[in-house]
């Protein structure tokens, strides 16, 4: 089954500047949806307005034609990556499996060298190797739509190719919204690109549109 969210009719205020405004977005299974955008345009706080953490001005989310309303996302429905931590660190790495109900060996397939954590906790692993769960545990979950903010920025970049490999791999059973500043990575794998540009969305449909929008020179 193809599952569709679509995101419109945003409108974000902050002490009355204007941060997002005509916005439209759209993610489905099957695609990978970029979402560039410099410092301040405002990526996160979309990411966070679908996922119900900020109450925007005004808003429509939509899964599958249905209206999600008010600020509660069903995990089966959406999981999100935020840029900051959010597994809390007393966990051990077998817990965490538990809960999302993870296959922990095809996690170390992935990722070798995990296998001597799995009765750790997560605070004995390095920053960059608690990222790897965090990202591994969004994109592995039976879940309609994940989005992940930032998800290279922090990882080093021996494990940059496996994220992408795993990130392809997932798309086939669910949609994915992807942002980061290292915007190579995301134009790498993504089916769909939006910039974000002067608080609204912009579909591309080649580098030269990107260009275009003063995000970069590729």
């Amino acid at each position: 089954m193809i599952n569709t969210l679509e995101v419109d009719s945003v409108i974000l205020e902050f002490d009355s500047k204007r941060v997002l405004q005509d916005v439209y977005l759209k993610s489905e299974t099957g695609k990978v949806t970029g979402l560039l955008g410099r410092n301040g345009t405002g990526k996160s706080c979309l990411m966070k307005i679908i996922f119900g953490e900020i109450s925007p001005n005004d808003k429509s989310i939509r899964l599958n034609g249905n209206a999600l309303l008010g600020n509660h996302r069903y995990a089966r429905d959406i999981r999100y990556l935020p840029q900051g931590r959010f597994m809390p660190k007393m966990l051990s790495l077998k817990r965490i499996f538990n809960d999302f109900e993870l296959d922990f060996m095809d996690f170390t397939t992935e990722f070798p060298g995990f296998e001597k954590f799995y009765k750790a906790k997560l605070s004995a692993l390095s920053g960059g190797e608690q990222r790897i769960v965090e990202i591994y545990t969004i994109l592995a979950s039976k879940t309609k739509f994940c989005m992940l903010d930032e998800p290279f920025s922090q990882v080093m970049p021996v494990h940059v190719e496996t994220i992408k490999n795993l990130i392809l791999r997932e798309k086939k059973k669910k949609g994915i919204l992807i942002t980061d500043h290292l915007y190579k990575y995301i134009i790498d794998i993504c089916d769909e690109l939006y910039v974000l540009n002067n608080g609204k969305t912009y579909l591309t449909n080649d580098i030269r549109d990107i260009e275009a929008l003063g995000y970069a020179k590729i």
